[in-house]
């Protein structure tokens, strides 16, 4: 871009910003999206606007350039005139140029950056000069963004401008945070030595006296003229260190008393935390604890883990308070001597009865500590006991449920065979009238059988009398295919199974012509039932050979 170094951002002190951080342009944040915008007719003096159709997509706009005030507005009408257009745009803000091309389109400048996107608004619109309908009159605008030198120019600026702003205010918290310095000390004459001295007797003042007399003394301030007066100052700097023993003392005993009020409340929490933890273990006994829940048991045990490991976190830091006291005393018994034990007043005996009550109660708040332990213990070898009897009650109870059940299924074999017995019986019933039924069949059958037998004989009679012989060639050896077929069946077979089998050399032949054929050859061939009822079956066997003797 001309006039533009690019060098800008590279400048000591001036980091490049990128315009897209938000907080940093001056860009508004875009309308939402999902809100319908309702366009309207806007009406002008010279010209009128008609909106685009709401079911067609947004105008498309390029990207906006950083600090945008100018925009591109294309498909002017022919006879606007740059009065017109100034009419229509300055309803979007203060417009400092307009910049129009012969070519139905012009460059408008504003004055800030959002009333570009006022001007954005109004793309998609068709504007019509007055009432007239010629083409020169009308035309569809298309408003979008325009790239301009003197808006990147002034976009850049300001940024300088803010990050200049931006230095100055992290300066100025960085002297706001940083630690006051020291004041400066002044040089040494009688007269600040003698201010100094009433400074170092002042307590309030003796901190800020005693560093400007290490640093004179540091400087070498101190020569034959001056010693006498360096000396008092020090005398006075000493005179401080018994002040300063007995606030160490009273400060000792304020730490003294709070650790004793710190170990008397830990002391009271453990006896809570003792008492907490016996309510858990009578919850656990096996009255109470047949009536809870499965989660309520569940919950129970985990509290009661939960508060026996603070109980003995606890006592084990107040054990280790009572063993820091005995070991301090134990020092300041051995580092006593003699003559210091004579010097024994009444309140350090009255502290050592004290010591000796707080050991007497924490000794007793062990054994304590111990028989409630001693209980639990009790308590769980009872539960074990009882847990084992209740084993056993398990076990019978399993038992007993097994034999039940195999009580049960025997009933229920037992049944079934009871069943199965049932439909046997009606089965040999019905067998039995079934053969009864087969009996009167079986007789008749008899009765007809004898009847063929005779009227067979009758016609064996005929037939030596007529003796019959052969029509063909064919009938020969169909007469010599059946005997085969019938010899290799010795027990006979019916007359399907047969014409079964002729079947598959002679397909013309039929079952009433191999029967006709086998009845006419009565010295070699033979009818036999077989079966009983149902299964009562006619075969034809073989008895060429018997015929023969």
């Amino acid at each position: 871009v001309p006039g533009f170094d690019p060098s800008l951002s590279m400048m000591t002190g001036i980091t490049p910003i990128n315009p897209m951080i938000p907080g940093m342009g001056l860009v508004p944040p875009p309308p939402p999206t999902d809100v319908p915008v309702v366009k309207e007719i806007i009406h002008c003096k010279s010209c009128t606007l008609f909106p685009p159709n709401p079911n067609l997509p947004p105008p498309s706009t390029r990207e906006r350039p950083p600090g945008c005030k100018t925009v591109f507005v294309g498909g002017l009408p022919e006879n606007a005139t740059e009065e017109i257009i100034q009419e229509v745009f300055e309803q979007c803000g203060d417009i400092t140029a307009i910049r129009k091309s012969k070519k139905n389109f012009c460059h408008i400048r504003f004055a800030e950056e959002f009333m570009v996107d006022k001007a954005i608004y109004l793309s998609g619109y068709r504007m019509r000069l007055g009432s007239s309908t010629d083409k020169k009159d009308s035309g569809r605008l298309h408003v979008d963004f325009a790239q301009a030198r003197d808006d990147f120019y002034e976009w850049e600026c300001k940024q300088r401008m803010l990050a200049r702003e931006e230095r100055h205010r992290r300066k100025m918290e960085e002297d706001r945070l940083r630690p006051p310095s020291p004041p400066a000390i002044m040089h040494y004459s009688e007269h600040e030595a003698a201010l100094l001295a009433e400074k170092l007797k002042d307590d309030s003042k003796f901190s800020e006296a005693i560093t400007v007399l290490l640093t004179w003394i540091e400087r070498g301030e101190v020569n034959r003229r001056s010693a006498n007066q360096f000396y008092s100052m020090v005398q006075s700097a000493n005179s401080h260190v018994r002040r300063l023993m007995n606030e160490k003392a009273a400060h000792e005993q304020e730490m003294e008393q709070a650790k004793e009020s710190f170990k008397n409340a830990l002391t009271g929490i453990l006896t809570q935390f003792e008492q907490i933890v016996a309510v858990f273990n009578a919850s656990t006994r096996q009255k109470a604890w047949d009536h809870f829940s499965k989660a309520q048991r569940k919950n129970i045990d985990i509290w009661r883990k939960h508060s026996e490991e603070l109980r003995n976190a606890h006592s084990e830091q107040l054990m280790g308070i009572r063993r820091e006291e005995e070991m301090e005393m134990s020092d300041d018994d051995s580092g006593d001597n003699p003559s210091k034990k004579l010097r024994v007043d009444d309140s350090a005996l009255a502290a050592q009865a004290y010591a000796l009550k707080e050991e007497n109660d924490s000794l007793r708040w062990q054994l304590d500590a111990y028989r409630n332990e001693v209980e639990l213990l009790k308590q769980e070898k009872g539960q074990l006991f009882r847990t084992e009897e209740s084993l056993t009650k398990d076990q019978q109870l399993q038992f007993l449920q097994q034999t039940m059940q195999g009580m049960q299924q025997q009933l229920l074999s037992i049944q079934e065979e009871l069943n199965n017995k049932k439909s046997e019986l009606e089965q040999a019933k019905e067998e039995q009238t079934h053969t009864q039924a087969m009996l009167k069949v079986l007789q008749e059958q008899e009765i007809n059988v004898l009847t063929v037998a005779l009227v067979n004989q009758d016609r064996e009679k005929n037939s030596e009398k007529r003796s019959p012989g052969l029509k063909s060639e064919k009938e020969a050896l169909l007469i010599g295919i059946i005997s085969t077929f019938l010899h290799v069946h010795p027990f006979g077979a019916n007359i399907e199974y047969l014409w079964s089998y002729m079947q598959q050399l002679d397909s013309r032949i039929s079952a009433n012509e191999i029967e006709m054929l086998l009845m006419r050859l009565p010295r070699m061939f033979k009818q036999e039932f077989t079966g009983v009822g149902a299964t009562l079956e006619k075969r034809w066997k073989f008895c060429a050979f018997e015929g023969i003797k």
